[in-house]
């Protein structure tokens, strides 16, 4: 005689994943390709290691303060004069040292085209606010 078919358990695997969320962060081979371009020569694993968790460490702390920034002002974005803020208070930018010198000096044209107005003939400015 047949019998019925048993049903099978089901795996754990297809249950609900019980993997902690990782927090996001900066691709390692990014910061890598930053730091050998301003170093210049081989720097060993171990010691990049070391740059590697003091970027983390810089970025979170930077996203905190612009958090605190922008929620201090009672917005829930951050904007252009939070980060302008911070790097007063980093000593980046100063009254010798302005935002717009700080952009054309180390972004590319494409971003320096998207931060700082361009004055053209026929008094229009681009990109328009």
């Amino acid at each position: 005689p047949l019998q019925p078919l048993a049903a099978k358990p089901l795996s754990k695997r297809l249950g609900a994943s019980k993997k902690k969320p990782r927090e996001p962060e900066v691709a390692s081979s990014l910061i890598k390709s930053i730091f050998s371009h301003y170093v210049k020569m081989p720097v060993a694993r171990d010691a990049f290691k070391v740059v590697e968790k003091s970027c983390e460490r810089y970025f979170k702390q930077l996203s905190n303060d612009l958090e605190a920034y922008s929620s201090h002002a009672g917005r829930k974005t951050v904007e252009k004069a939070d980060l302008e803020v911070l790097m007063r208070r980093q000593g980046l930018v100063t009254d010798k040292m302005p935002m717009n010198v700080l952009i054309e000096r180390y972004l590319p044209l494409e971003y320096r085209k998207l931060l700082i107005p361009i004055a053209i003939s026929g008094n229009k400015v681009i990109p328009s606010k």
